[in-house]
C-alpha cells in the first residue's frame, strides 16, 4: 500500500480511536486483502514477494514485515492507539498466548468471493485463493485455543474490535486487469457486498460485537488504472485530482451497497456496534491536496 493509502488509513484510525476510547478491547482480528495484511501473503510466498524486499517497511520497521506499505498499516494504528501490541499474522503460527491479543487474517490478493465465482467466468491468474471465508474458517480453527466454552467465548469477544476489510477491491482489480467490460464487473458489486455482509453475519453468530468495515478507495485515483486507462478522453479526469471519473463512480457504487448492508445487518443485530470506514472520502482530500501534505504515490 502506498503512501496516500496509508496516510487516508492513519486519519481513519485517528477518528476510530476517539470514537472506541483506550481500553475498550483486548484484542483485536482483521480480515481482508493487502491493505490489511501485516505478513501472511510474504509467509505464503516467501521471497518471491514484493513486500519482503525493501522500500517495504523502511520508514518505520526499517526492514520489510510483509506490509503492502513503507510502514505501519491501519490495523497497526488501531492496535498502537489502544495500548495492544501489533496484530501478528495468523500464518505466522504460534500459540493461544501469542493471538491472546488478536490475530491478523487478511492475505495480500484476497477477494471476498470465492475463486471458483471467478474460474466460473473464466477470470484466472488470481493471486491468492485465501478468500474471505478461508480466513473465516482459519478464524474458526484459531478461536478454541482462546477460549473453552460458550460463556467463556462470549466474554472473550465482547471485548475483541473486528476489522473486516479493506476487502473486495480484488474482486473487480483481478477482472478489469483482464479487460472484462465494466458492465460486466459491475454485476459482481452485488455479489461482493453480499460476501461481506454473509461474513460479518458469521462474525456475529460466533460472538462478534464491535467491528469496523472499510469502503472502496476511489480506484479512479490509483495509479495501476491511471497507467491502464491512460488513453482516456479528457473529459473522463477529474480536473482537480487527476483521478478517471467513471472508475471512481465504480467504487462509490460498491460503497452505497455496502452501506445499506451494514444499515441491513445493524436492523436486525441492533445488540452489535458495526462501524462503516469511509476511506474514500479520507483518501480523495488527500488526492486533493497532496503537495500540502507531501504525499506521494496512489493506492494499490
Amino acid at each position: 500500500m502506498a503512501a496516500a493509502a496509508a496516510a487516508a488509513f492513519f486519519f481513519f484510525a485517528i477518528s476510530l480511536h476517539a470514537e472506541l476510547g483506550l481500553g475498550c478491547y483486548t484484542s483485536i482480528f482483521s480480515f481482508g486483502a493487502s491493505v490489511a495484511d501485516t505478513g501472511n501473503f510474504l509467509i505464503l510466498t516467501g521471497n518471491s514477494s514484493l513486500a519482503g524486499r525493501l522500500p517495504y517497511g523502511e520508514t518505520f520497521f526499517h526492514h520489510p514485515t510483509g506490509r503492502f506499505s513503507d510502514g505501519r498499516l491501519i490495523i497497526d494504528f488501531i492496535a498502537q492507539a489502544m495500548g495492544l501490541p501489533l496484530v501478528k499474522p495468523y500464518l505466522g503460527g504460534g500459540g493461544a498466548e501469542d493471538f491472546r491479543h488478536g490475530a491478523n487474517f487478511a492475505v495480500a490478493g484476497a477477494t471476498a468471493l470465492d475463486v471458483d465465482y471467478f474460474l466460473s467466468r473464466g477470470i484466472e491468474n488470481l493471486s491468492s485463493n485465501n478468500s474471505l471465508s478461508v480466513q473465516l474458517r482459519w478464524f474458526e480453527q484459531l478461536l478454541p485455543s482462546l477460549c473453552s466454552s460458550a460463556s467463556d467465548c462470549a466474554a472473550f469477544l465482547s471485548n475483541v474490535l473486528f476489522s473486516v476489510g479493506q476487502i473486495g477491491a480484488n474482486d473487480y482489480n483481478f477482472p478489469f486487469f483482464q479487460n472484462r467490460s465494466v458492465g460486466e464487473i459491475a454485476t459482481f458489486v452485488p455479489d461482493v457486498v453480499s460476501a461481506i455482509g454473509s461474513a460479518i453475519e458469521i462474525l456475529i453468530e460466533m460472538g462478534a460485537r464491535t467491528m469496523v468495515v472499510p469502503g472502496s478507495f476511489p480506484m479512479g485515483c490509483c495509479a495501476v488504472y491511471l497507467n491502464i486507462f491512460q488513453g482516456e478522453k479528457q473529459e473522463s479526469y477529474d480536473p482537480q485530482t487527476g483521478c478517471i471519473n467513471w472508475l471512481n463512480d465504480f467504487a462509490i457504487r460498491h460503497n452505497r451497497l455496502l452501506v445499506a448492508e451494514l444499515q441491513r445487518l445493524r436492523r436486525r443485530h441492533p445488540e452489535v456496534a458495526i462501524m462503516y470506514s469511509d476511506v474514500y472520502h479520507a483518501a480523495m482530500a488527500i488526492y486533493a491536496s497532496p503537495p500540502r501534505l507531501r504525499i506521494r504515490g496512489a493506492c494499490s
